[in-house]
């Protein structure tokens, strides 16, 4: 369904004033920040994301909607682009090193089946990067975001905002590495590896912050 996230002009707005006022600008470098090898960006929306990559960087992406991928191909001209949906990924199994999934799986239709395809595609000690938000913890927020959700969604045009995700991206067959994981309200950035893979932090791919120390729930 078409929604108010597939129109870019008011995406690129409301997410222009979430990066550079509301903080999401430094986690969505972060999330690109420790990429590695062959990377799969997915549901890239109207490539925000595409210009934080570096000019090597190995990188494919695709969105569900033809319509902001016009604004994604003006951010990164040089990357290929396709329409494809997460359920149904165009890709051989182990394809990738690295897939990317900033604030997707809440739209997607059936969240686990994508995330068991970004599985497939991902070779054996590849890794998730995600950064999306989550149900609430508290009785009373989660309340509310079950009781917005069908409106929600409808305006949006497919937003769940009251998505377990981490529980999906668990059940899909991966372990969230706990080290490098923040977790701001709502909001989580983390990596995933399939179960069975050697474990890498974020932290210990990027490196320690300015002024040394471990990454931490709080504000990025």
């Amino acid at each position: 369904m078409r929604g108010l996230e597939q129109i870019p002009w008011f995406y690129d707005t409301f997410m222009y004033l979430a990066d550079n006022l509301g903080g999401l600008g430094r986690w969505r470098r972060k999330l690109v920040g420790a990429t590695r090898g062959r990377i799969l960006e997915v549901g890239c929306g109207t490539g925000r994301n595409l210009p934080l990559y570096g000019d090597d960087a190995l990188l494919v992406a695709f969105d569900v909607h033809l319509e902001v991928l016009g604004a994604a191909r003006r951010r990164a001209p040089r990357v290929p682009l396709l329409v494809a949906s997460a359920e149904a990924l165009p890709f051989r199994s182990g394809s990738f090193d690295t897939v990317v999934s900033g604030l997707v799986f809440c739209s997607v239709s059936d969240p686990v089946h994508g995330l068991r395809e970004v599985g497939r595609v991902l070779r054996s000690e590849g890794r998730l990067h995600m950064m999306e938000h989550v149900r609430a913890r508290g009785r009373l927020r989660s309340r509310f975001q079950d009781w917005i959700q069908p409106v929600w969604t409808r305006v949006t045009g497919g937003c769940h905002p009251n998505r377990d995700t981490e529980s999906h991206v668990e059940v899909a067959g991966f372990r969230i590495d706990r080290d490098g994981r923040r977790e701001k309200g709502t909001m989580r950035l983390f990596t995933a590896l399939r179960v069975g893979s050697v474990s890498v932090s974020v932290s210990q791919a990027v490196g320690d912050e300015p002024g040394g120390g471990r990454e931490d729930r709080s504000e990025p």
